[in-house]
């Protein structure tokens, strides 16, 4: 979840639903609220913990802080130095993901269909919006780790492209390398009252609407496909003080499009290939997942 987190495009929130733990996350956030801190008064430190599935917190908050610390610097250089093969890897993740996701429906039906239809609407008119220049003022980066982090774990948005739409990526990015920790610490504020209220918001549409909030969200990975297509020409950019040069606008175009518009080889055959690494790894993920015993996955519930 750290390692898809960092990519601007892929959501850390698909990573949990193919792992089959994203109920399971978005359960346990949103029993961190007020009953928890009575729950903390009246019972003890240990009914608490269990409480808000401490030790599952523990284990996955340790996984994502040291991927984002420790691959965030290489994932970035990749998509600069390789673009084409990294965003193969992860279409092919992501649309390989959307039939595994979407079979978790249980009954499929109209309204079903129209919730996926939706899901993919909303999820490919974001990948459109233009993205803004960079803002590094403190109340700005924390509403962006409200708005963010709500995106981080909806499978198919990414919390990462919705920085860079907003013009936050680079300076969040940048304040992990060099541990800047006013915005750090302002954009964790932020994030932490975002995931804390929207937790809540799915929670009730699981329990209340299973099946179309699952066709939703198999639609939203439908629509992020627009974003990590992984040939693309740049039709808007701004240049910065340092002289670095950043993407506004792109367009989806054909592999041979792509050697003539940026005369780089198009590495179509190993754009192939690290497709079906990302599929693969989907598929032996669920199988993973599918193979587990009743009696284990009970323990981990």
């Amino acid at each position: 979840m750290g390692s898809a987190d960092v990519v601007p495009g892929v959501s850390g929130g698909t990573v949990a639903f193919i792992a089959g733990i994203y109920e399971e996350l978005v359960g346990s956030i949103s029993n961190i609220n007020v009953k928890a801190v009575a729950v903390l008064r009246t019972e003890g430190f240990s009914a608490f913990w269990k409480h808000v599935n401490g030790n599952f917190f523990v284990v996955l908050l340790a996984g994502i802080a040291t991927a984002i610390l420790s691959f965030a610097k290489i994932i970035t250089t990749l998509i600069d130095t390789q673009p084409v093969l990294i965003w193969s890897f992860f279409f092919g993740l992501v649309f390989t993901s959307i039939y595994f996701v979407a079979k978790r429906v249980k009954h499929w039906s109209v309204n079903r269909y129209i919730s996926f239809a939706i899901g993919a609407a909303i999820a490919f008119y974001i990948t459109i919006l233009p993205a803004q220049p960079e803002s590094g003022a403190l109340w700005y980066i924390f509403i962006c780790g409200m708005i963010a982090i709500c995106a981080m774990i909806l499978p198919g948005i990414s919390g990462s492209f919705i920085l860079l739409l907003m013009g936050s990526y680079t300076i969040v990015l940048n304040s992990l390398h060099e541990l800047n920790f006013a915005v750090i610490i302002t954009f964790s504020i932020g994030a932490l009252i975002g995931i804390l209220s929207f937790s809540h918001v799915l929670k009730w549409m699981f329990a209340h609407y299973h099946d179309v909030t699952i066709a939703l969200l198999s639609g939203f990975l439908l629509g992020s496909l627009n974003k990590i297509w992984p040939w693309k020409e740049v039709t808007k950019s701004f240049v910065k003080e340092d002289g670095e040069v950043v993407a506004l606008e792109e367009r989806n175009i054909l592999p041979a499009t792509y050697e003539q518009v940026t005369g780089l080889e198009a590495q179509v055959g190993f754009a192939l290939l690290l497709f079906a690494v990302g599929a693969l790894l989907i598929i032996g993920l669920e199988a993973f997942s599918a193979n587990k015993p009743e009696k284990e996955i009970a323990e981990e519930a």
